[in-house]
């Protein structure tokens, strides 16, 4: 049975294998994260301040690529995101100093969240819009999400691994959890030996890259929304939602991980959903309607009084909380022309980065002061405003394959 959809060219199945590489080692860290900064010593304060460098740091190389990238080729600078990939993983894996911990954190590729926010992502989106038809755009992105997300949340699953070696050896925590940081290094190696593979013809000479220029009016307002977004997802990545775990039900690391591991896959598969609900109510109706329900289980879980009703309320929200995002991605890259691409990426994943930088602190410090789930109640709060602003402002602005869909009501 073929995976991609048809008349997609080879590349695309080179960027969705890498961008499984990377998000299972996401799964991995996002918890090991959570579990491995504690154990230094550190509060949570300072934890929230590690994952804010790492949003920070992430939005400022995604912005250098948005503005600048487009000298080069996005193959080259998909290699030297690579070379800083392993370099982040043998960082981490060397020193426990703060500092140091948050500059690497800062200037790295690390990500302590469930979703990409690291300079790939806008390079691989606007490459993978050009190895399809625009008519199966909004399918293939779904698959590359689906692996991402599936990998990811195995990632999360693995951590398991770690957790049993200290049980059952003399290993200590600290050593155990800094190999997982060798690991992410070792993933770096193999995204780069894949990025090799790609056709060194990729649009760039056909489509060249370049700024925004008609679709820049459309391009900033769907980045100030998706900034409000990000902003109230902040207060919940996947790092922190699993301190609160830890902090309010006294969850074990092992626990954690198969929790993120059935939410994670949960949220993978229903990208196939959302590609079909696309086709048939259109991309902005999709969006908003599965992801305003999310978002009120997100709000209603700080409100639970048991371990198991929070589960239940984290694990059905996973069915709907990510079926925006293969949406969310084929619209951007449908509405501006192909070279204005790369840039539209970075545009709209940058202030996201950025809007969903400063929660992280505010919610480490949340969670020092009361393990009453504050972060959630106000990502959920943020994230619904952005639902009901986004389907008010863009649900009559059609991209091209919808156009005939006009009349839907």
């Amino acid at each position: 049975m073929r995976f991609l959809p048809p008349d997609t060219t080879h590349d695309a199945s080179v960027l969705i294998r890498t961008r499984g590489v990377r998000g299972w080692v996401d799964g991995l860290v996002s918890v090991t994260l959570a579990a491995y900064l504690p154990l230094l010593g550190y509060s949570n304060l300072r934890v929230g301040v590690v994952v804010t460098g790492m949003l920070l740091g992430s939005a400022a190389t995604t912005m250098l690529v948005g503005t600048k990238g487009y000298a080069w080729s996005r193959r080259t600078l998909l290699f030297a995101g690579s070379l800083l990939m392993i370099g982040t993983g043998l960082g981490f894996a060397a020193t426990t100093a703060f500092p140091i911990l948050l500059f690497i954190g800062f200037v790295g590729t690390m990500n302590p969240t469930a979703g990409d926010v690291s300079v790939f992502l806008p390079l691989e989106q606007s490459m993978l819009s050009s190895t399809t038809p625009s008519k199966h755009r909004t399918a293939l992105f779904a698959r590359y999400t689906f692996i991402g997300g599936v990998l990811g949340a195995i990632g999360a699953l693995c951590v398991r691994i770690p957790d049993a070696v200290v049980l059952h050896t003399s290993a200590s925590e600290r050593t155990v959890f800094r190999a997982c940081f060798l690991v992410y290094a070792l993933a770096g190696l193999v995204v780069l030996i894949q990025y090799r593979s790609l056709d060194t013809s990729v649009k760039d000479t056909t489509d060249p890259p370049v700024p925004l220029g008609e679709s820049k009016r459309i391009v900033y307002r769907l980045a100030a929304l998706f900034s409000l977004d990000a902003f109230g997802g902040g207060f919940v990545v996947q790092s922190l939602l699993a301190l609160w775990l830890f902090q309010k039900f006294h969850m074990s690391v092992s626990a954690a991980g198969t929790l993120l591991f059935v939410t994670g896959t949960l949220s993978a598969a229903s990208g196939f959903v959302a590609s079909w609900l696309a086709a048939r109510i259109g991309l902005i109706r999709t969006m908003v309607f599965t992801h305003l329900p999310a978002n009120m289980l997100l709000i209603a879980t700080a409100f639970m009084p048991t371990l198991p009703l929070a589960l239940m309320c984290l694990i059905l929200r996973s069915l709907l909380s990510s079926m925006d995002v293969p949406a969310r991605t084929s619209y951007v890259m449908a509405v501006v022309s192909p070279g204005e691409r790369p840039a539209a990426a970075s545009v709209t994943n940058v202030p996201r980065s950025l809007a969903g930088a400063l929660p992280a602190t505010a919610a480490g410090w949340m969670l020092d002061h009361t393990v009453f789930g504050w972060p959630l109640v106000i990502a959920g709060v943020c994230k619904a405003t952005y639902d009901l602003l986004l389907l008010r402002m863009f649900l009559h602005v059609k991209p091209p394959e919808e156009r005939p869909l006009a009349t839907i009501p």
